[in-house]
């Protein structure tokens, strides 16, 4: 009878779970020193291609008063652009105004503005 127990168990094994995808969104970083605040060094990744074009999205209704649309973009995902849609969010403050983030022409290549508030 025990010689028949590892075969009754033969399907009880967990299953594999499935694999982890990961997508790379940064393009900058800052990386502060041990030198005063001020002083920041940033490494900036440079893209050999050139970005689309811009898409036209169509602009939904707010979700509430407040919020503000920040428009989408294209995002270099380690091997080729991929399209990030546009969506509301709360401002940190009212007075907050988005500033959208934009690709620059730098050198061999082009380099990714990070969106902010301001």
């Amino acid at each position: 009878m025990l010689a028949l127990v590892p075969f009754a168990m033969i399907g009880c094994a967990d299953e594999t779970p499935p694999p982890v995808t990961t997508t790379t969104t940064t393009t900058t970083q800052e990386v502060t020193t041990g030198v005063p605040s001020s002083a920041v060094v940033t490494r900036e990744v440079v893209v050999p291609q050139a970005p689309p074009s811009v898409r036209i999205e169509a602009q939904t209704v707010a979700p509430g008063p407040g919020y503000i649309w920040t428009p989408g973009y294209w995002r270099w995902s380690g091997r080729d652009y991929v399209w990030v849609s546009g969506s509301w969010v709360r401002p940190p403050r009212t007075t907050a105004v988005w500033v959208p983030g934009h690709w620059v022409s730098r050198g061999a290549g082009w380099i990714w503005v990070p969106g902010h508030w301001r």
